[in-house]
């Protein structure tokens, strides 16, 4: 069975361990990157599963990250799943992203959308 791999980018450290714990309930290794500038440096070398992108991160913003995987041939496939507390930005961003999540984002809910894209990722 195919090891699944996620990558969150998010700077508030409580909630990055809390999609970390319940993606690795869903069967998902994690990787967290706390900063836009960080995660940005990183995209040539990362090739996760699925992606995990708040949109309000220090020295780059989520909407400029998102922006970048989906210009980048190798990580356009990738779904990216965009967390937000701004509702009116979670529209503007929605065609780019495979799933807009409006927080404060339970785990319960986050751990069974792991489990459902594990199931499906792992199909394909």
């Amino acid at each position: 069975m195919k090891q699944l791999h996620a990558i969150i980018i998010e700077d508030e450290v409580d909630l990055a361990t809390i999609f970390s714990e319940a993606l690795k309930a869903g069967g998902f290794t994690t990787e967290v990157i706390n900063d836009g500038a960080e995660a940005l440096a990183r995209l040539d070398s990362l090739s996760p599963d699925i992606i995990i992108l708040d949109l309000h991160l220090p020295n780059v913003g989520g909407r400029e990250l998102l922006t970048r995987i989906r210009a980048t041939p190798k990580l356009a496939g990738i779904q990216v799943l965009v967390t937000t507390a701004d509702s009116q930005l979670a529209e503007m961003i929605e065609p780019q992203a495979d799933l807009v999540l409006l927080k404060p984002i339970g785990f319960l809910q986050l751990q069974t959308l792991a489990k459902r894209l594990g199931s499906q990722a792992r199909a394909e």
